[in-house]
């Protein structure tokens, strides 16, 4: 064994020795805080639709983009622009770090979002929407990344939970401002205009996050930058003494016996071949019909809870109150969320998707619109922190983002196509169709996931090996 290989495991050693603390949740809230404003951004798709088909600017109906509503052709710019940015540019974080990449992605996004909403066209709207996507697509595999690379292998469902619980705090909030602003002009300024421009706010804490998050150790370990990492668990070290106010344990001297000793930057053809090819094709096809369910609910709930009756301004308060589910779910999975193998927890998820959907179809009072959107809201925060935890963990350091950014691609193309197809199944069988086309999608995603490893309680060397 060389002095170098020695010096990696001394430096995994350590960081696996280090409990999940106060300063470890700060960084991964930190993280988390970015996330906020991406999910804000990308799940706003469904909420400004209303307020731009008021103004004038999106047609609905066959009247739209490729004789549909406009909403799909949005959500299709959306997704079309994650789907570029995470198979082409997901490989960035491997190359250039962590810590870089989450910067600039959220700086980019936040910007092209700020010039879509001075947009007054359809096109121009379309055309700026596919441009933040870019963005967000490495933005959202760049976190996931980090977080699995930070957290102690007996909290990372708990951390990935946790982060989900922070950025899904998005969802209610514009939901509420999209309710609050939609028929409204402050300042004579349009309120979709001012749900869109809320994003920009992002711009002004990146580099106060920038400046608390250090570059993740297990990636400068992988690059053989093992002086830099040294120096940051040592910070880790130091901090977390402090905090509990004594020395840490030793450190597991064969915590590192599975170090990875790939070649720093994988390429694409390591995911081509066995031991990886087996992974990829079920996480590939477990993403692309899992989004089906996902966003065919999260990008269309205004519209869908329309659908059963219900007035543009009522759809939207019973949607900003489903909303709330969001962030509430994955806060409560923290508690249980090691507890069991991950990808038992998706297919369940999956599942439930499915049969609340189907449920969902029969409802007609208010009540019941609300209760069964939020179990499909439920459903989907388990399957989304248990599935992003997972094929984050699965794949070797060296190769991880552009890994995660492959397969999460398949979801990314998917959806361009689910936004067209939602709008399909929807002006011509109603809710029914829709919710049938999800569930058959959703069994789909479960027989998928489920044939995945398991990951419980290992670290990432020992999984990947």
């Amino acid at each position: 064994m060389t002095e170098d290989s020695r010096r990696a495991r001394a430096i995994l050693n350590r960081l696996e020795r280090l409990p999940a603390s106060r300063y470890t949740w700060r960084l991964i809230f930190l993280l988390s805080l970015g996330a906020f404003f991406e999910i804000y951004d990308l799940l706003m798709t469904g909420y400004v639709s209303p307020g731009l088909i008021l103004a004038g600017i999106f047609a609905e109906g066959r009247a739209g983009a490729f004789g549909l509503s406009d909403q799909a052709a949005f959500a299709a710019a959306t997704f079309s622009g994650l789907f570029v940015g995470t198979i082409l540019f997901g490989s960035v974080a491997d190359r250039f770090g962590r810590r870089t990449v989450f910067t600039y992605a959220l700086l980019w996004y936040a910007a092209a979002t700020l010039v879509m909403g001075l947009q007054s066209t359809s096109e121009g709207i379309f055309a700026w929407r596919f441009v933040a996507g870019l963005g967000l697509g490495v933005e959202m595999i760049t976190i996931d990344t980090f977080i699995a690379e930070l957290a102690h292998r007996q909290s990372r469902g708990q951390a990935f939970a946790f982060n989900q619980g922070v950025m899904f705090l998005s969802v209610p909030t514009v939901a509420a401002l999209s309710w609050a602003l939609t028929s409204r002009a402050p300042f004579g300024i349009q309120g979709w205009r001012w749900v869109v421009f809320f994003p920009v706010v992002a711009a002004v804490v990146v580099w106060w996050i920038r400046r608390e998050v250090p570059e993740s150790p297990r990636w400068l370990v992988q690059q053989g930058r093992l002086s830099d990492a040294d120096i940051i668990v040592a910070t880790m070290e130091r901090a977390i003494e402090k905090e509990q106010g004594g020395a840490l344990p030793e450190p597991d001297a064969t915590a590192g016996d599975s170090l990875d000793r790939s070649e720093r930057h994988g390429e694409l053809r390591q995911l081509l071949r066995p031991p990886l090819r087996t992974l990829v094709v079920l996480l590939a096809t477990f993403n692309f019909f899992q989004t089906i369910g996902f966003y065919g609910f999260g990008n269309w709930v205004p519209r869908l809870v329309a659908d059963q009756g219900v007035s543009v301004t009522d759809s939207l308060q019973y949607s900003a109150i489903i909303a709330l589910a969001f962030p509430i779910g994955p806060f409560v999975f923290t508690l249980f969320a090691d507890r069991f193998e991950r990808k038992w927890q998706a297919v369940a998820a999956a599942l439930g998707t499915a049969s609340f959907g189907l449920l969902f179809t029969r409802a007609r009072e208010p009540w019941t619109i609300i209760a069964v959107g939020v179990a499909i809201t439920l459903c989907n925060n388990l399957l989304s922190y248990s599935y992003h935890a997972y094929q984050a963990e699965v794949f070797p350091t060296n190769i991880r983002a552009r890994a995660v950014g492959f397969v999460y691609s398949f979801s990314r193309l998917s959806t361009i196509f689910t936004s067209f197809l939602i709008a399909y199944f929807s002006s011509r069988f109603g809710n029914p169709g829709v919710f049938a086309f999800i569930a058959v999608s959703m069994v789909i995603a479960a027989l998928a996931i489920g044939a995945g490893p398991r990951t419980r309680g290992l670290t990432l060397e020992r999984i990947s090996t």
